[in-house]
C-alpha cells in the first residue's frame, strides 16, 4: 500500500507517513475487503449509494471504498450522498465543498425530517427510531433515483455489537445489524462494509486524515440513550479484559442453533435417540436437522 508507486486518490492526499498510520490504514482496508468478500457484496458493474453523515465512520467508509476502487479491487461505481435533515446549525456547506474538492461524485439532498421528529416524539423520549426510519426511506428513494443497487452504511463492528446487546437487554431477541440485508421491497441491498472494523480505528483514521467531522445535534445530543448505556458496559468489559469486544464479535459469526432455544431454528421435537450401538456427534440426530442449519451448526 505504497502511495509513492503512483498517484493516489485525493481522499488520501496528505496522509501521515508514520508506520503506525500505514498499519492502521492497511488494517482497515484489509478488514473492509474481507467483509465485502465474506458477505458477497460485489455485483460487478453495480452502483452503490455511499451514505455520508459527516461523522468519523462515514468518512472512513468513503475513503476506504475509494481506496479499494482506486486499486481495482472494487468493480462498482460509487456515489456519495448526504441527507441534510434540517437540523439547526447544520453546516450545510462543509460536505459539498469537501466532496467537490476531493473529486468525489456526490448528491446532497435536503429533507426536513428534523421538524417531523421533534413534533412526533414526546418529551424525554429518544429520537433515534423515527429519525432512522425517515432517513432510511429517503435514502432508498434517492438510491432508486440514482439507479443504485445498494445503500451502503458506515456501521462498524462496535455498532453491531451494541445493537446485539440492545436487542438482548431490551428487545428480548438475539439479533444484530446484518452486514448484508435485502430491503422489504426486494429491490435494494443494504451493505455495511465496515462490519469487521473497530470504532477506535475509524476514529484514529478520520482524525489522522483531518476530515471535517460534523457532530450530530439530534440523537447524539441526548443523554441516557440505551445505546450509550450499552456502550459504557462494553467499554468496562474491554477495559478489564482487552480484546473482549473482538471475542464477542467472533461469537456472532459462530452460532450454534442446536445449543440455543429457538425451535424455529432447530428441530428439538424431532430429535431421536440413536439405535443401540450407533453413535452421533454431540448426541444429535443430524438426519433431522435441515441442511442449512447443519452447515451453520
Amino acid at each position: 500500500m505504497d502511495d509513492d508507486l503512483g498517484e493516489i486518490h485525493a481522499l488520501f492526499q496528505g496522509a501521515p507517513t508514520s508506520t503506525e498510520f500505514k498499519k492502521l490504514r492497511k488494517r482497515i482496508v484489509r478488514e473492509t475487503r474481507e467483509a465485502i468478500e465474506t458477505y458477497g457484496m460485489i455485483e460487478r458493474g453495480s452502483r452503490w449509494l455511499v451514505c455520508l453523515s459527516g461523522g468519523k465512520d462515514s468518512y472512513t467508509l468513503l475513503a476506504v471504498l475509494h481506496e479499494l476502487q482506486w486499486r481495482g479491487l472494487l468493480p462498482v461505481e460509487l456515489i456519495a450522498c448526504n441527507l441534510d435533515q434540517g437540523q439547526p446549525n447544520f453546516p450545510a456547506t462543509v460536505l459539498p465543498e469537501f466532496l467537490a474538492r476531493m473529486g468525489v461524485k456526490h448528491r446532497i439532498e435536503y429533507k426536513d425530517t428534523y421538524s417531523i421528529v421533534k413534533e412526533k416524539v414526546p418529551a424525554n423520549r429518544t429520537y433515534c427510531a423515527l429519525c432512522s426510519r425517515l432517513r432510511r426511506g429517503n435514502l432508498y428513494r434517492i438510491a432508486r433515483e440514482e439507479g443504485c443497487s445498494a445503500v451502503v452504511l458506515g456501521h462498524h463492528r462496535d455498532d453491531i455489537l451494541e445493537t446485539f446487546f440492545m436487542n438482548l437487554f431490551h428487545g428480548g431477541r438475539l439479533a444484530a445489524m446484518p452486514p448484508k440485508l435485502l430491503n422489504e421491497e426486494g429491490d435494494l441491498f443494504v451493505y455495511r462494509p465496515l462490519a469487521f472494523v473497530a470504532e477506535a480505528d475509524c476514529e484514529k483514521f478520520a482524525k489522522a486524515m483531518n476530515y471535517p467531522i460534523i457532530p450530530c445535534d439530534l440523537c447524539g445530543s441526548q443523554d441516557g440513550l440505551q445505546r450509550q448505556q450499552v456502550k459504557q458496559i462494553l467499554d468496562g468489559w474491554e477495559a478489564r479484559s482487552p480484546g473482549r469486544r473482538q471475542i464477542m464479535f467472533r461469537a456472532l459469526m459462530n452460532s450454534r442453533p442446536s445449543h440455543l432455544l429457538d425451535p424455529a431454528l432447530f428441530d428439538f421435537a424431532g430429535l431421536m435417540r440413536a439405535e443401540p450401538g450407533a453413535t452421533q456427534p454431540d448426541g444429535e440426530n443430524f438426519s433431522r436437522i435441515p441442511p442449512k442449519l447443519r452447515e451453520s451448526d
